[in-house]
């Protein structure tokens, strides 16, 4: 009788619908932020923010700032919707990335320090590589793109397991061999093989004589 040896299921099925809500509030909270800081701009106006970008030594500044705007108004949105990830993420990740260049970097980590605003690059750093994460595919399956696109995000999925933790269909399952298979065939000895000549009946045209069982030769 076969034994059928399935392995025993991992951690990766619990653990995967917490980390997609995980995945989730992030979103949210980073999502939020970016549209806060485009809200922000389109009240003050892209012609006031792009003299600020000026006044800051961003080049292009106008330009700057009607990229500034709808990119952390639309793709903070974005973010929270899980719609376009990858180039939502990767749009916004740029957009800090700039920030941290041109305006940030030279203050020191702390935007503020003592009560004193110091425009330093802790903010535009976080936000920055969160955008890249999420454009890597990090944003979990709660997303408006793994309803649009299932196929592509079950494939990501299935390829972007966490180290170490194998999906239970991955492993094949392992088949111990019967009583019946370990049947081990004996090796004949070179004397039976030359007497064993039952088998040979022709030998140059003619049957070969049968050995004297007795007497003499």
């Amino acid at each position: 009788m076969e034994r059928v040896f399935t392995p025993r299921k991992g951690t990766v099925m619990r653990t995967r619908p917490l980390y997609d809500v995980v995945a989730l509030l992030a979103r949210l909270g980073v999502g939020v932020v970016f549209i806060a800081h485009g809200w922000q701009k389109i009240q003050v106006g892209v012609t006031a923010t792009a003299h600020n970008f000026d006044h800051l030594g961003v080049p292009v500044p106008t330009a700057a700032a009607v990229y500034a705007t709808f990119v952390e108004l639309l793709g903070g949105a974005a973010l929270i919707l899980g719609l376009g990830l990858p180039v939502a993420g990767v749009l916004l990740f740029a957009d800090m990335l700039g920030a941290f260049v041109f305006v940030n970097a030279k203050h020191g980590i702390f935007v503020t320090d003592q009560g004193a605003a110091k425009e330093g690059f802790e903010l535009v750093l976080v936000l920055g590589l969160a955008s890249l994460l999420f454009a890597a595919g990090a944003g979990g399956r709660l997303t408006l793109d793994s309803r649009i696109f299932p196929r592509r995000t079950a494939l990501a999925a299935a390829t972007k397991e966490p180290p170490g933790i194998a999906a239970p269909e991955s492993v094949p399952p392992v088949v111990a061999p019967s009583s019946a298979e370990t049947t081990v065939e004996v090796p004949r000895l070179a004397a039976d093989i030359v007497d064993d000549t039952a088998r040979d009946t022709l030998v140059v045209g003619r049957k070969r004589p049968k050995k004297p069982t007795g007497g003499n030769p």
